[in-house]
């Protein structure tokens, strides 16, 4: 066989990762609190940034998928960075007014956040009952010892052995203890495990010594599974007498702490995206709150066309520039992106946004990909963690991504719209005869929707209704 060196000249195409679309892919998959974090961050490092002072109108998604491309294009993708001609660039902004935008002044609007309701905690009531206990110094130092240990669920995470080495008593003084503070309200506080906290409301209800208090002693593992009848010949009772009691064990608190939970525990949503109906058109609005818009500061843009082009601080500012230039144009694409997907989104789910839940069509990423000409993986990244709020609630974007089954028209029917058909004829259903999965997969045929028992057991459990035989009544 022949070896030697021979030069070919071969023409290929491959894609380079580039920084600059590497930081436009981490943009786009942000969600609102990841996007703000990054701005902040980078407002902090690079100074030539600052957050706009205007906001947008209705019509801003329209204005900046067209406009957007055409405002920033010639900075990034003409001539040689190295002769850029930053004058032309900042002048391209409108001028700021003043430095920035103006300072906020707290006095000047009522501030609700100001006006905050003074709450109690589970501690704080526990610690106020414990007051009008009369026992000496030392007791009131264990029980509040014990206190402290309670977590915001009302249960005690403490081994007695821990406060019998801290305070050296015996292990029953610490279970007295124990004990005197599972009395205080609400009841149920101060339990070691579930079993614990649903007997010590029965026995404050006046319940010792009677069949609740048995199933929770020796049968709530099957009781938790509803095997009535199989209890009732364990004990010797009927199994509607055995419902019964699972029915009132139901009432009892398992989380005696949770009436205290903090409202400052609550979180809020902010949605990415606003759909609003118009004079019969659904109008795509891009909230700018959860993405807002940055420009160049003006103070560095005055300073540009001050000093000497040949000096330390022009290629300061050259090197911030072209770093404040490409966050806002990733920016500006990604706040596009979210907004193209999600009005061909709104255009093919119009029925579902018109008549509701059971209107909602089948469809993957590919199809709005296709719709909207780019490639499957950034339609992903534009709708991972993003929510859009509609005239029908708030929903995360993927929601409207649903797999589906055929339909008797050859058109697909969307799984949750047949979780919404299933869920009714569930509720609908006589509870001493529930109606079984294959006779609902009967129904759902009937109806012109092909589906399997194993899918309706699937979506079934997805909807977290226990099976035929467990929603039975006696």
């Amino acid at each position: 066989m022949k070896m030697n060196f021979n030069l070919n000249l071969v023409q290929t195409q491959k894609l380079i990762m580039t920084p600059e679309l590497k930081q436009a892919i981490e943009i786009l998959q942000f969600n609102s609190l990841e996007l703000n974090a990054f701005i902040n961050e980078e407002l902090l490092n690079n100074p030539v940034l600052e957050k706009s002072s205007q906001t947008a109108s209705e019509d801003a998604p329209e204005k900046s998928e067209s406009d957007s491309d055409e405002e920033y294009e010639y900075d990034l993708d003409k001539g040689d960075r190295d002769n850029f001609d930053w004058e032309e660039f900042v002048n391209s902004f409108d001028d700021p007014k003043g430095t920035g935008a103006p300072a906020y002044d707290p006095d000047s609007e009522m501030n609700y956040d100001n006006f905050i309701a003074d709450e109690e905690s589970l501690k704080d009531y526990l610690m106020m009952q414990l007051k009008f206990l009369k026992q000496d110094d030392e007791i009131i130092s264990i029980c509040e010892y014990i206190i402290e240990n309670i977590d915001d669920n009302g249960y005690l995470q403490m081994r007695n052995e821990e406060a019998m080495t801290l305070f050296h008593r015996s292990s029953e003084d610490i279970e007295q203890l124990v004990r005197l503070i599972q009395t205080f309200d609400p009841p149920g506080v101060g339990a070691r495990s579930i079993q614990e906290c649903l007997l010590i409301q029965l026995y404050q209800q006046g319940y010792e010594d009677s069949l609740e208090e048995r199933l929770v002693l020796d049968h709530l593992e099957e009781l938790g599974e509803k095997r009535f009848a199989q209890i009732a010949k364990t004990l010797g009772e009927t199994a509607e007498r055995v419902q019964a009691a699972y029915d009132y064990i139901r009432t009892l608190e398992p989380k005696p702490g949770r009436s205290f939970s903090s409202l400052r525990d609550v979180r809020y949503i902010v949605p990415d995206v606003y759909v609003e109906k118009i004079k019969n058109e659904y109008v795509v609005i891009v909230n700018d709150a959860a993405a807002p818009r940055l420009q160049i500061n003006g103070f560095y843009k005055s300073m540009m066309n001050q000093i000497s082009r040949d000096s330390l601080t022009t290629e300061y500012l050259s090197r911030n520039l072209q770093s404040a230039l490409r966050i806002i144009k990733s920016i500006e694409q990604r706040r596009n992106t979210i907004y193209r997907v999600c009005k061909a989104i709104v255009e093919y789910q119009y029925e579902f946004f018109e008549k509701g839940l059971l209107y909602l069509k089948p469809l993957n990423l590919k199809d709005i990909a296709d719709e909207i000409e780019v490639h499957e993986s950034t339609v992903s990244r534009a709708v991972n963690g993003k929510y859009i709020q509609c005239p029908n609630g708030l929903f995360e974007i993927k929601y409207f991504f649903q797999s589906g089954v055929k339909g008797s028209s050859g058109e697909g029917v969307s799984s949750e719209s047949v979780k919404s058909i299933m869920k009714d004829m569930i509720d609908k259903e006589d509870s001493k005869k529930p109606i079984s999965d294959q006779a609902i997969a009967d129904a759902l045929e009937a109806n012109g929707i092909n589906i399997s028992r194993r899918t309706v057991a699937k979506y079934r459990d997805e909807l977290n209704i226990p099976s035929s035989s467990k929603r039975k009544r006696f």
